[in-house]
C-alpha cells in the first residue's frame, strides 16, 4: 500500500469533522428561532429518512438483503437501539447545552470528546493506546485550543452556565459512545447500515422529548398553535435544519461511521479535532470574523497531531 491510499481511511471521518465545523456558520444563519431539543428531533428526522433512501436504494440492487430488506439479524436489533439511545443523548445535551453557554466554552468542551473516544475504545474494546497516538491527540488538542483563543476570549470561560457546561460533558462522553459501541456493528454489517439504524433509532425518542420541550414552551406547530409563537421558520432557518439533516447528520454520521470500518475508535476520535477549526476558518470566509494570530500556528499543530496518528495506522497497514 503506497501514497494516498494508505490514509484513506482518514477521508471520511475528516470530511464528516469539517461538515460539523460548517454547523457554526449555519447557527449563525438563524436556526436557533426553534428550540433545541425539537431541532435536534427534526435534524435526526430528516437525516434518518435520507439515510434510509439510501439504504434502500443500495439494498434494492442486491440479492444478499434479508430480514425484510434490512440484512440484519434480529439479535442486533437491541444494538442499534441503544446507538439511538447515544444519540438522543447526545443531541439534547449537545443542543441544551450549547444553549446555556457561551461559544468560549462549547468550542472548549468540544476538544474533550477526543479524549473519552480514546479512553472509552481502550476500556470497551481493549484498544490499545500507543505513545504515539497519545502524543498526537495531545499535540492536536493543543493546537486546536490555540486556534480557539484566538478567536474567543478564554478569560470568560467561567462566566457561563455551569448545567450548561454539565451538559456540553455529557453529550462529548455520549458521542464517545456512540463511535465506541457503534464499531462492532459497523464491522459486522457497514458504516451505512450502522448509521441509518441507529439514527432512526433515536427519532421517537427525541420525538418524545421535543413534544415535551413544545408543549412546555407555548409553541406552535404549522397551523396548530399551542398559545403560544409559532415554529415556522424563515426560508434561512429551513435552509439550516437542511444543513443539520442532510450534510451534519445523513451524510457526516454515515462518514465518521466509515472510519471505523478499517480503524480503532481512537484513531478516528482525532480527526474530531479539526470540527472547531474548520468552524474558525469557515467564520472568518463567511462572516468576516478575526481569527487571531494564533490560527496558522494552532492549526499547523492540529494537522500535525493528527497527522502523526494517521501515520502510525498507515505504517502499520503497510507492515500487514
Amino acid at each position: 500500500m503506497t501514497g494516498l491510499r494508505r490514509y484513506a481511511f482518514a477521508l471520511g471521518p475528516l470530511t464528516a469533522a469539517g461538515l460539523w465545523g460548517g454547523m457554526y456558520v449555519v447557527s449563525k444563519w438563524g436556526f436557533s428561532v426553534i428550540p433545541p431539543v425539537t431541532l435536534g428531533f427534526l435534524r435526526v428526522a430528516l437525516g434518518g429518512a435520507a439515510l434510509l433512501a439510501v439504504l434502500r436504494a443500495g439494498n434494492a440492487r442486491s440479492s444478499a438483503a434479508t430480514d425484510g430488506g434490512s440484512g440484519v439479524a434480529r439479535g442486533d436489533w437491541p444494538g442499534f437501539v441503544a446507538l439511538g439511545g447515544w444519540v438522543t443523548l447526545t443531541i439534547a445535551t449537545q443542543f441544551l447545552g450549547t444553549d446555556l453557554t457561551n461559544a468560549s466554552q462549547g468550542s472548549l468542551l468540544t476538544v474533550l470528546t477526543p479524549v473519552f473516544t480514546v479512553g472509552l475504545g481502550a476500556a470497551v474494546l481493549g484498544e490499545r493506546v500507543t505513545r504515539t497516538k497519545a502524543l498526537g491527540i495531545a499535540l492536536a488538542g493543543v493546537g486546536t485550543v490555540v486556534v480557539l483563543a484566538g478567536q474567543y476570549d478564554l478569560g470568560g470561560i467561567a462566566a457561563g452556565n455551569a448545567l450548561g457546561v454539565a451538559l456540553l460533558l455529557v453529550a462529548s462522553v455520549a458521542w464517545a459512545g456512540f463511535t465506541v459501541w457503534g464499531a462492532p456493528l459497523v464491522r459486522r454489517y457497514s458504516a451505512l447500515t450502522a448509521a441509518t439504524y441507529s439514527t432512526l433509532a433515536s427519532v421517537p425518542m427525541l420525538g418524545v422529548l421535543s413534544v415535551v420541550e413544545l408543549a412546555a414552551l407555548g409553541y406552535g406547530l404549522g397551523d396548530v398553535p399551542l398559545d403560544g409563537p409559532t415554529l415556522l421558520g424563515s426560508g434561512p432557518t429551513l435552509l439550516a435544519v437542511a444543513y443539520l439533516g442532510l450534510a451534519s447528520t445523513a451524510a457526516a454520521w454515515y462518514l465518521w461511521y466509515t472510519g471505523l470500518a478499517y480503524v480503532s475508535a481512537g484513531t478516528v476520535a482525532v480527526f474530531f479535532f479539526a470540527q472547531p477549526v474548520v468552524g474558525a476558518a469557515l467564520g472568518a470566509v463567511f462572516l468576516d470574523e478575526h481569527l487571531g494570530p494564533g490560527f496558522a500556528a494552532g492549526g499547523a499543530l492540529m494537522a500535525a497531531g493528527v497527522w502523526a496518528v494517521s501515520r502510525e495506522r498507515a505504517e502499520r497497514a503497510d507492515e500487514a
